[in-house]
């Protein structure tokens, strides 16, 4: 009988330190599994901070650049009645009364032209031109055989665009 406490209590004592050890291990896994999952975690939430900065600059710069052109565009847009008097003045001349002064009026006008070219309103082409309602404004329409459909016949008013935006319709006048 002695034979067997002895050996209970050695199967007791291995057991007892084979699982402290199992458990010692099985923490020490546990701990490393959690500590790798907090570092995932937050190395997914560093990750998403940076692309959501990212996005909030390039946002910013774009609301930045549309708030200059927009505001540009204000700007220009009250210039355009300007340039409509200097053509109609300009227009009205007849050869007799050109002086040095209309010569100089219309160098003026010329001038302020070439600005907004380079600033980047450009005319927006319409007599000859199929209707586009992007970018025409039909105020008047006539049976005409001379002109194919859709086509325009006679322009009121310029229109402009600034950049890629139209700032002023043409008012045109279109063949049906």
């Amino acid at each position: 009988m002695l034979d067997k406490k002895t050996t209970n209590e050695n199967t007791e004592n291995i057991s007892e330190e084979t699982v402290e050890e199992v458990a010692e291990e099985i923490t020490e896994e546990a701990t490393e599994t959690i500590e790798k999952e907090k570092y995932d975690e937050l190395y997914d939430k560093h990750l998403r901070l940076m692309a959501e900065y990212d996005n909030f600059k390039k946002r910013t710069q774009k609301e930045k650049e549309e708030l200059g052109t927009f505001a540009a565009a204000g700007v220009i847009e009250k210039l355009l009645p300007v340039i409509d008097n200097f053509e109609r003045a300009l227009e009205s001349l007849s050869d007799e009364e050109k002086n040095t002064f209309s010569d100089g009026v219309e160098m003026i006008y010329r001038q302020l032209v070439e600005t907004l070219e380079k600033a980047g309103v450009s005319e927006i082409e319409a007599l000859g031109k199929e209707f586009d309602p992007e970018l025409h404004n039909a105020v008047m329409h006539i049976e005409d055989d001379e002109h194919e459909a859709n086509t325009i016949v006679e322009q009121f008013m310029k229109g402009y665009k600034f950049k890629d935006k139209v700032i002023r319709y043409s008012m045109v006048k279109v063949a049906n």
